[in-house]
């Protein structure tokens, strides 16, 4: 028991001093790329949550769950591995979150496509136009053309006004959007009604080749999971029987512990990178 306070206590003061000692380097590197953490925290749309609040999270995480299991078990090995394990729940939730996201956002991309070609044909502006999808465009985008809207409305700038759209944004097929609305914007885009309607034509025939391809594989995302959570919910399950769960105490155990940790993580990544469709990456962010 005061092996898994011990731990606690140090990987709490651990997280404490990384978060008050990574902030600098994030001011000193304003012009670098997002890190990971950032990127994935904007693509879940969670851009007011900082990387690290989340290592934080993470962190407590990590520390309740072994605690946890340490007063079940009495076996600080177990409490590590499952800690360890909880630590990264966080950070699978968002991935998760970031990819229903994504989804969402190509399902009615389409649709936001078609109205701002609508809207450019009635002789609206560019600038009108995007404002307008703040009110008539689909649910899921309007926020972040309401926010435009009021950044054109303060600054006048229409640039920095994309730009701060294509943040929040955080989505590939908005990037395109988004720097092609700036090509028009700058050197004149007569044509721009019909480039957008064939965008919208594009977006639609992917949206629905990627969703009928998703409903085929999802049977081997599940199976991964299934696959990889088993041992461990039997191992959780062992945490009640003190006397077969002590084994694991051992050198031996830790072991077997780490071993099996190891072949998991690597067998899941393997399982859910042949069965998962490639995600579109941000090139122009």
């Amino acid at each position: 028991m005061g092996l898994a306070i011990g731990l606690g206590v140090g990987v709490g003061l651990l997280l404490i001093w990384l978060s008050l000692t990574s902030a600098p380097t994030e001011r000193r590197q304003d012009d670098a790329r997002p890190g990971r953490l950032a990127d994935l925290l904007s693509r879940a749309g969670l851009e007011s949550t900082s990387p690290s609040q989340l290592v934080v999270v993470c962190g407590v995480c990590a520390v309740a769950a072994a605690l946890l299991v340490q007063l079940l078990s009495r076996t600080a090995t177990v409490a590590i591995a499952f800690g360890l394990l909880a630590g990264y729940l966080p950070v699978a939730l968002l991935t998760g979150r970031a990819r229903r996201r994504q989804r969402e956002l190509l399902d009615v991309w389409p649709e936001a496509v078609d109205n701002l070609a609508s809207a450019v044909r009635a002789g609206l502006s560019l600038p009108e136009a995007l404002s307008a999808l703040g009110r008539r465009g689909p649910e899921p985008l309007r926020p972040h053309f309401d926010a435009f809207a009021t950044d054109y409305q303060l600054t006048g700038r229409f640039g920095e006004s994309l730009d701060r759209l294509k943040e929040r944004l955080a989505d590939p097929v908005g990037d395109r959007v988004v720097e092609g609305l700036r090509v028009a914007r700058e050197v004149g885009g007569g044509e721009l009604g019909g480039v957008l309607r064939n965008l919208s034509g594009f977006l639609r025939d992917d949206a629905r080749t990627r969703s009928e391809l998703e409903s085929r594989q999802t049977w081997t995302v599940v199976g991964a999971r299934l696959a990889v959570a088993a041992p461990w919910l039997v191992l959780l399950m062992l945490s009640f029987q003190r006397e077969v769960i002590g084994r694991y105490a051992s050198p031996e155990g830790a072991l077997v512990l780490a071993f099996g940790g190891g072949l998991s993580v690597v067998a899941y990544r393997l399982m859910v990178r042949i069965g998962r469709l490639p995600v579109e990456r941000r090139v122009l962010s």
